[in-house]
């Protein structure tokens, strides 16, 4: 800067931030989306999902003392109370963890303003099984990685899985057999392994897509229905569902399903793998198995997605970036990135 100016940077806070938050982790988002904005010097407004507030009711309750007033906020609305947080002046920073269509509408109304935002999207992300894989833990791991505790309702779900034709019989073997362990059950039962849907509107969508699938030459291999138990037909939950013969340009294989739906693609040649894997709209998460380090580190590089594991799914650790690629996202979570983001970097230069 030359020996007569003294040249430095701080960061400050946006001021007022909100948090707009899905259904299918609500407690888990409203206690772990708290912290970076306020920690930033922010205040924050969280929106907690309309088919899930109660949690976060309660959880303000408890951190009733916690806060100053007006640091640490909830509102519950629908479309129009979201509509008029994200357009309002004097929120410049919106944070969102949705679908990518609501993703897309944020993105549009928040550009009026040039807000900075921040997104958490969909994803349609691919477990791949290579031959050199052990086929027992990969068995497993796809198996881990649908998220079936929540019925599948988990944007980093690895719900297309593609299996080597070499390997392809007896993974598609033992992942039905470890998919079929898990039966819906009342959520009050410590018993229970898996949850429900939302809501029946969205069970009908489900029901929909396999469908279709099915219609369009998919094989259902287990589930593909609602459970026959009286207890639970007119509820919403939907039994584990494996689709066999499943192509990579089916609707099912592109669009996010977001339910206890895994499509199973078989592979040979690792450049239409790899074409296939990358043909959707998605990149948040994607899961590699096999015992090759190098063909590992190889497909990480080639797979066009924000977070991949390794001989391994599902997990997130702490201090470490989450974010996705392409219509999966903008920005990074969990993170030192994700706590600068709630900041403004200001430059200053004094004349000495």
């Amino acid at each position: 800067m030359g020996p007569d100016l003294l040249n430095y940077s701080i960061r400050e806070p946006y001021g007022v931030c909100a948090r707009i938050l899905a259904y299918n982790h609500p407690i888990l988002f409203a206690s772990t989306k708290i912290g970076s904005a306020i920690a930033a010097g922010n205040s924050l407004i969280l929106k907690p999902p309309v088919q899930a507030p109660l949690s976060a009711y309660r959880m303000m309750e408890l951190l009733e003392d916690a806060f100053p007033p007006g640091v640490l906020n909830l509102i519950t609305c629908g479309q129009p109370g979201s509509e008029a947080l994200v357009s309002h002046p004097l929120v410049p920073r919106i944070s969102l963890i949705g679908s990518a269509q609501t993703g897309r509408a944020i993105a549009a109304t928040a550009s009026q303003r040039l807000k900075h935002v921040s997104m958490e999207l969909g994803g349609k992300n691919a477990c791949i099984v290579y031959p050199e894989a052990n086929i027992a833990e990969a068995s497993a791991g796809a198996v881990a990685g649908m998220n079936l505790a929540i019925c599948g309702q988990s944007c980093g779900s690895t719900s297309r899985l593609f299996i080597h034709q070499s390997v392809y019989d007896e993974v598609l073997k033992k992942v039905a057999a470890g998919m079929s362990t898990f039966q819906p059950g009342e959520p009050t039962d410590p018993s229970t392994l898996m949850g429900c849907l939302i809501s029946m509107d969205h069970r009908g969508r489900v029901e929909r897509m396999v469908a279709d699938a099915v219609s369009a030459g998919a094989r259902v291999v287990i589930g593909g229905a609602a459970p026959n138990d009286p207890n639970f037909t007119k509820r919403p939950y939907y039994m584990p569902t494996i689709l066999a013969d499943v192509t990579a340009d089916m609707d099912i294989a592109q669009q996010e399903v977001f339910g206890p739906v895994l499509s199973v693609i078989r592979w040979q040649d690792e450049e239409e793998l790899f074409a296939a894997v990358n043909s959707v709209e998605y990149g948040l998460t994607a899961s590699i198995w096999t015992q090759d380090l190098s063909q590992a580190h190889r497909a990480a590089q080639r797979v066009d997605s924000g977070f991949v594991w390794i001989n391994r799914t599902s997990s997130h650790f702490p201090g470490v970036s989450f974010g996705g690629f392409k219509q999966s996202g903008l920005g990074k979570e969990e993170s030192l990135e994700e706590l600068l983001s709630f900041t403004r970097e200001k430059v200053i230069t004094v004349a000495l």
